[in-house]
């Protein structure tokens, strides 16, 4: 999906505001309603159906042109690698959870965590699990309750308790190689995972130790629920796939590699468990990756057809005067790496999904790193990392819900407990300010 050499025309992105439209709006109707969930009862996969239908009526051209460049779009190798991608990775996140892994993985953490560090403790487990599993909502599930008894048996603040569990969380999931959210911008900016992991960690290791320093003046001593029965061997998958991907092996060859030493394990540890059953869990493994495969493949082709139309270049122009102006006009890679953090935050604040606001803003990313100098793994990184944080801070994302349900806690309230995500954008905004040597270096290769 090269620039096009169309001129900038805003109507090109009413597709874009329509789809946003319908998503939050529907969010909204139905919270003003009290459903839980609110902002997830209406598919964003069925949202953008309207919205890619007004992009084929404001195309210029004949009709079959305009649906040829929602089909190039859509099947761009970017796109298609994504694809395969999210397989891969729910069928791993899948196998390792039914073998074990997820529960081996929190009762040995609980095992090793000191009273007085049980703050720290949790973080580092969630941390771990979440980077591990590449799934926030996952792991805020399987460790909420565990966060949720330790507030119940303590003197401490649930608040503080299940703020940790999300701050955690957001960490791994910002981290992880088989995140959505690491695929995509990875992809998206056509850099290898090895290095955008990298270029994350400068930034998010800072904010999670200045996390755990608060986190063990705030935390107590504290009575650690007596942890279940673990076996290492469950949690090796979940290490592998972590040595590898930092290692630069194809994520791809990682991800099936992961699958394989899973099964074995599963086989030998776990009893009954046959290759009906491998079978059967890694088929779950795709169809819990059905919903943003679907809509990767639509954000493709209709940002196709908005750049086919102009509305990317417009968008550009617009951040470009914005930046320019809180630089004091002078245009460079702080320039562009304040535009790309406003835009994923900004869309992110309106579909309360990182996932979706890094597939929106991808493309205008790559095309401002480009243009400012910016290099492609910071543009990924600061994708990455700017969704994660507001996506960690939204009362009504889907990671807040989840949390303040379990912990029966106000969501607005506790999204101002969750330290690590404000800290980790802070980080993020002064490494902007301050830090250049990354942009210097030479861009690494996809």
């Amino acid at each position: 999906m090269n620039q096009s050499s169309s001129l900038a025309s805003a109507r090109a992105l009413l597709p874009l505001l329509l789809f946003l439209a319908l998503f939050v709006g529907a969010g909204l109707w139905f919270k003003s309603q009290g459903v839980d969930m609110a902002f997830y009862k209406v598919s964003a996969t069925v949202a953008i159906l309207p919205a890619i239908a007004l992009a084929v009526l404001l195309a210029r051209g004949p009709l079959n042109r305009a649906i040829e460049t929602f089909v190039r779009g859509a099947s761009d190798n970017t796109i298609v690698t994504m694809v395969l991608i999210y397989l891969f990775a729910g069928a791993f996140a899948s196998v390792a959870k039914a073998i074990g892994g997820v529960d081996a993985t929190v009762n040995f953490g609980l095992s090793a965590i000191p009273p007085t560090l049980v703050l720290p403790g949790l973080f580092l487990i969630t941390a771990f699990i979440a980077t591990a599993m590449g799934t926030s909502m996952g792991t805020i599930a399987a460790i909420g309750p565990i966060a949720v008894g330790l507030a119940d048996a303590t003197d401490l603040s649930p608040l503080l308790t299940i703020g940790t569990v999300v701050g955690g969380a957001m960490f791994g999931d910002n981290l992880s190689i088989i995140s959505d959210t690491t695929i995509a911008a990875t992809r998206t900016q056509e850099v290898s995972m090895r290095d955008k992991f990298r270029m994350n960690l400068l930034i998010a290791l800072p904010a999670a130790l200045i996390t755990l320093i608060w986190l063990w003046f705030a935390g107590t001593t504290a009575n650690v629920p007596s942890p279940g029965e673990y076996d290492l061997a469950r949690i090796a998958p979940y290490i592998l796939v972590l040595v590898l991907a930092v290692s630069g092996v194809n994520v791809l060859l990682v991800l099936f590699v992961g699958i394989l030493l899973a099964s074995g394990i599963g086989f030998v540890l776990e009893p009954g468990y046959t290759v009906a059953r491998l079978s059967q869990d890694i088929y779950a493994g795709y169809s819990s990756m059905q919903e943003i495969l679907i809509l990767s493949l639509m954000i493709g082709g209709l940002g196709a057809m908005m750049q086919a139309g102009g509305g990317i270049a417009w968008l550009e122009q617009q951040i470009d005067r914005i930046s320019r102006r809180g630089s004091r006009g002078e245009p460079g890679r702080k320039t562009g790496e304040l535009g790309i953090s406003a835009a994923v935050a900004a869309t992110n604040v309106c579909t309360a999904n990182n996932t979706v606001a890094i597939l929106l803003t991808g493309q205008l990313a790559k095309d401002m790193a480009a243009r400012y100098g910016v290099d492609p793994r910071r543009s990924a990184s600061l994708l990455d990392i700017y969704s994660c944080t507001v996506q960690g801070m939204l009362p009504y994302g889907a990671q807040i819900l989840l949390a303040s349900s379990l912990a029966k806690v106000s969501p607005l309230a506790l999204a101002g407990s969750i330290y690590y995500c404000w800290l980790l954008g802070a980080c993020a905004l002064i490494s902007i300010v301050t830090y250049g040597k990354f942009s210097r270096s030479k861009p690494a290769s996809g």
